[in-house]
């Protein structure tokens, strides 16, 4: 249903699944298993993995912090995009690794879930895209120190708003683990 005309593929995104990302996230190592799950399916379907790994002041470009997690190996033929900002198509080269492909469709897993899976999700159907968030394979740090509700309110609310997310000619939507299709 994408806006993007000739782009009748869908790709995995893995968003941020770094070691300093998803350290301290709740159910860390299910939401990496189901991950792990999820692109075993896209591997096997040949729907191409697409990367996104994030750097800033505080999480800096080559440290340990900034590798994505052990659990998750990235083949050598798999694209890797690197970002600065939540939203993973903001200066990055992501829209080109995708219209390479001929994606229209986003498959959307990682952390955080309260900023650069909701930046990347909002930024995929502005621009045209189907996005589809995986609901059992996305995570976030505890901020209820900062007046953030609870991380596990904070999952539930994005699955709940954006299983009905939708514009015209676009279509958001969620599913699990276990129901994914590629």
């Amino acid at each position: 249903m994408t806006t993007l005309p000739d782009r009748p593929n869908t790709a995995l995104l893995i968003i941020d699944v770094q070691n300093g990302v998803v350290d301290q996230a709740p159910n860390r190592d299910a939401v990496v298993a189901n991950i792990r799950t999820v692109t075993d399916k896209a591997r096997a379907a040949a729907v191409p993995v697409i990367w996104v790994q994030h750097s800033d002041d505080d999480l800096e470009y080559g440290s340990k912090s900034w590798e994505y997690v052990p659990e998750l190996v990235r083949r050598h033929d798999e694209p890797l995009v690197h970002k600065k900002y939540g939203d993973s198509f903001e200066e990055t080269d992501l829209e080109a690794v995708l219209a390479e492909h001929k994606v229209g469709r986003l498959v959307v897993t990682g952390a955080q879930t309260d900023a650069c899976i909701r930046s990347t999700l909002h930024g995929a159907i502005v621009r045209g895209y189907d996005a589809t968030l995986v609901a059992d394979a996305h995570t976030t740090e505890d901020l209820t120190e900062y007046g953030a509700p609870a991380p596990e309110q904070v999952i539930a609310h994005t699955n709940l708003y954006w299983k009905w997310h939708e514009a015209p000619g676009r279509k958001g939507g969620t599913t699990t683990t276990e129901e994914l299709t590629f």
